[in-house]
């Protein structure tokens, strides 16, 4: 088994080409495994789901992560490959994405960047997806989200 971890390019730092990466990496890697996982790490649904398209068939699962809330489009593509837009986040629920509000706020309303700080009170989520894939071939088989809120 191998995993990716390719980087968008909308609304993020600009990075090189996450589809001729993602593409020359999972050649090299079928060579030796059937089962390759891409982690993309993007801003953009749109990006997620077109890298996820472009390795359609060629890779078992496509999982989104960076925007901390989990998506609810878990599907598999007609080539085999599992796709969820993203994972979700495990950590606490309250704030802004697992941070506290107000410094959050603060950069939405004055535009001056400061560090955000991790709300360490209260209630969290835990964001996960378990995928069964075929050992043989590589192709997914089924996906399931998994969304727990509210633990201590």
């Amino acid at each position: 088994m191998a995993v990716i971890n390719l980087m968008g390019r909308v609304f993020m730092p600009v990075v090189d080409d996450p589809f001729r990466l993602g593409s020359e990496m999972v050649d090299e890697l079928r060579k030796t495994t059937p089962i390759v996982i891409v982690d993309m790490h993007a801003e953009a649904t749109s990006e997620k789901m077109a890298i996820a398209r472009f390795l359609d068939g060629r890779v078992s699962l496509v999982y989104g992560t960076h925007t901390h809330v989990q998506t609810a489009d878990e599907q598999i593509f007609p080539g085999g490959t599992a796709y969820l837009s993203d994972v979700g986040m495990t950590g606490p629920m309250d704030g802004v994405i697992g941070m506290e509000s107000d410094g959050v706020i603060e950069r939405f309303t004055s535009a001056f960047a400061e560090r955000f700080n991790v709300v360490k009170q209260g209630p969290k989520q835990f964001c996960a997806a378990v995928v069964s894939i075929d050992r043989d071939t590589g192709k997914a088989i089924e996906i399931k989200r998994i969304f727990l809120r509210g633990i201590a």
